[in-house]
């Protein structure tokens, strides 16, 4: 349920109650549907300069609202906008394909690269916009999130139990999260763990960087060897906690970065994997399991065809890529 205030309405400011089909979410999201076609980075500052507020105190970004909290949203002018576009039939149709399970619950996807998880920041229709679009008359809501380009599984609640459940499971470390990822370089063990905090800072702008600092948050990435490559490994990396961007900044602060990242990664080495037809970044959600109400969940996505055709051209081609490496090393 959500509903104005009348004192304070003609002043602009929205009093919102919060009802179950939010509880549990971070407030940062739920303002981004809250206040379509707000830029990210106003809602930002608008949490930053604490005119946000629940139950009458400062919120965080990281805030996660509860059933029954009064959300305090300030007035916030919105330019003038074309009317928002139904979401193209075909994305609709892809994503609707990609459900793996669904039972009373949950609804679970593999879901596509190249597909956000939600709408906003110059994207207009998430995986959850399409599937909402797709099944018009059922309750979803995201109950985790998957980078852009991160392909594999994505759970969707259908009620307020399974949402706020798992939410809890995941901020309890009850969940296992398993994720496929091809790292640049040959890691000197095949199976060790990266323990090092993490920084976030949202820039101007709304995009978000992590770094490893002391006065980060305590992040633990278990990583162990599945294949050898000439020029990478691929390996399954197991979530020992779930910061943002985790996986890419642990295999970048050891040395050896996840292959097409973009942010994080090695440039000169994604341009020579794009021109063997690397098109995206290589990391995969390919399993996540946990507990609830004594039920045992357990969903798998296996690596899509695009991955797994790059890795038969590297098996192939790296070797020449490893040659021109060692040959431009001695060449100096």
């Amino acid at each position: 349920m959500q509903t104005a205030t009348s004192h304070d309405a003609p002043h602009g400011v929205r009093q919102v109650e919060i009802g179950p089909e939010r509880d549990g979410q971070r407030i940062d999201n739920a303002l981004m549907t809250l206040l379509k076609g707000v830029p990210k980075s106003m809602i930002y500052r608008l949490l930053r300069t604490g005119q946000v507020r629940v139950n009458g105190k400062r919120a965080k970004p990281d805030t996660r609202l509860a059933d029954g909290d009064t959300l305090r949203i300030p007035p916030v002018r919105v330019a003038d906008r074309p009317e928002e576009r139904a979401p193209a039939t075909g994305l609709v149709a892809t994503v609707a394909e990609s459900v793996i399970f669904e039972n009373k619950h949950f609804l679970v996807i593999d879901k596509p690269a190249g597909v956000a998880s939600h709408g906003g920041s110059g994207v207009s229709h998430g995986a959850i916009e399409l599937l909402r679009a797709a099944r018009p008359q059922e309750h979803l809501e995201l109950v985790h999130r998957l980078d852009r380009d991160t392909s594999g599984v994505l759970v969707f609640a259908r009620t307020r139990a399974g949402l706020t459940g798992l939410q809890a499971a995941i901020r309890a470390g009850e969940v296992t999260k398993q994720y496929l990822c091809l790292m640049l370089g040959h890691p000197s063990k095949a199976k060790f763990d990266v323990n090092a905090p993490l920084l976030k800072s949202v820039l101007q702008g709304g995009e978000r960087m992590v770094r490893v600092a002391d006065n980060g948050k305590p992040s633990l990435t278990f990583f162990r060897e599945m294949e050898q490559y000439p020029s990478a490994r691929l390996m399954q990396a197991t979530l020992g906690t779930g910061r943002t961007h985790q996986i890419r900044v642990h295999a970048a602060h050891i040395g050896h970065p996840l292959a097409g990242d973009p942010k994080y990664g090695d440039r000169e080495m994604n341009k020579r994997y794009r021109e063997m037809g690397l098109n995206r970044m290589f990391l995969h959600a390919s399993h996540m399991s946990f507990d609830l109400d004594g039920r045992s969940y357990s969903f798998s996505a296996p690596l899509p065809e695009d991955l797994k055709d790059f890795l038969d051209v590297l098996a192939v081609k790296g070797k020449r890529l490893v040659w021109m490496q060692e040959k431009s090393r001695t060449d100096f």
